[in-house]
């Protein structure tokens, strides 16, 4: 496995820590395939019955797209790009066992997006949450789905358009955070939980997992569809780049 993907078993619990510290977890095709690996080892795993998805160190669970890999994007490469998430978001979906989205850090963009897709968020009283890629210039496709399943319009379009930063209050009044536990708490809490489900009757695990995934089938087709005649239009103006040197340099 990757150096930026680290995995462990604890007890029925697989464990996938995002191990891009120094750049607050981060992600670039490398990492999110690596993810991909570890998410379908562990789905085939029988010893296993949940998995925990976290970030390394004690800022970030993920910061979300790595700019420096974006901001060299034209058009050809951002359409494969979309066909990257649409592998990692596929992945995450088709899971026959639930994922717990342990939250020690801020997540942003497609990191918030990630923990969205997770069965359960658990996190501490300094989680950040939101959609701020406006603010570097990438226009959001696969954001505003997954959030408007969760939210509704009105919150999506503020979200998505402000790109503004959700505390953890918030995120947990509008049901997007589970549990807010202290912060040394939030993996054992993840763990503890994870646990819990594993001991759930598998084939209803795997049947109710899936009837989520086609229930919410369409709209993630749509948004992928969407995103790769946005993500040309976007890329072709040039705007992103500038965008991120500017963002980069800030």
């Amino acid at each position: 496995m990757s150096e930026h993907i680290l995995t462990n078993k604890q007890a029925r619990v697989g464990v996938i820590t995002l191990n891009r510290p120094e750049v607050l977890n981060a992600w670039h095709s490398e990492m999110r395939q690596q993810l991909i690996l570890a998410l379908d080892t562990f789905c085939n795993d029988d010893s296993l019955g949940a998995i925990v998805l976290t970030g390394a160190g004690e800022r970030a669970f993920s910061a979300g797209q790595d700019l420096n890999e974006t901001r060299s994007f034209d058009a050809e490469r951002a359409e494969r790009w979309v066909g990257e998430w649409e592998a990692l978001y596929g992945k995450m979906r088709s899971s026959p066992k639930p994922i717990i989205a342990a939250l020690n850090g801020v997540a942003a963009g497609s990191a918030f997006q990630v923990a969205l897709l997770c069965d359960f968020r658990i996190a501490h009283a300094d989680v950040r949450m939101g959609q701020p890629e406006i603010n570097s210039g990438i226009a959001s496709t696969t954001g505003p789905w997954i959030m408007r399943e969760h939210l509704g319009l009105a919150r999506t379009i503020d979200l998505t358009l402000s790109g503004r930063l959700m505390n953890a209050d918030e995120s947990h009044a509008l049901g997007l955070i589970n549990r807010v536990v202290a912060a040394d708490q939030v993996l054992p809490e993840a763990l503890a939980l994870g646990e819990e489900l594993a001991n759930k009757p598998p084939v209803a695990m795997r049947l109710d997992r899936q009837r989520f995934k086609e229930i919410t089938e369409p709209g993630f087709r749509d948004c992928l569809k969407a995103g790769v005649r946005i993500q040309r239009e976007a890329y072709a103006s040039g705007e992103p780049a500038r965008m991120m040197e500017a963002f980069l340099k800030r």
